[in-house]
């Protein structure tokens, strides 16, 4: 299982990102799959899940409204829609999957939100 995050950057308070988290080694369209994000000195903390389908999908308070969580099954490709983007959304942001009872991370992407 690989996971592989990209699209995190330096972007100004209000600005957007879409990060990108292409995964293989597993049967992608059959799992759900989760972004989270840890800032410094933090916990890693939830930010939002997509059921296998798409059909569904969960936000934590700080990411909803503002974040949009979809996939591409055809790409074996999950994404996370940043907008109006805060300082406190600076994180390193990681996609998640479980995977026969294991639990698998990408490497994660910065995501700096300053003036």
């Amino acid at each position: 299982v690989q996971l592989v995050e990209s699209g995190g950057g330096l972007v100004q308070p209000g600005g957007s990102l879409r990060l990108s988290c292409a995964a293989s080694g597993f049967a992608f369209s059959l799992y759900g799959m989760t972004w989270y994000r840890q800032a410094p000195g933090k916990e890693r903390e939830l930010v939002a899940s997509i059921s296998s389908g798409g059909g569904t999908s969960y936000y934590a308070g700080s990411a909803k409204g503002r974040f949009t969580i979809s996939r591409d099954n055809a790409k074996n490709t999950v994404y996370l829609q940043m907008n109006s983007l805060k300082p406190e959304d600076t994180a390193v942001y990681y996609c998640k999957v479980d995977y026969r009872a294991r639990t698998y991370w990408g490497q994660g992407t910065q995501v700096t939100v300053s003036s």
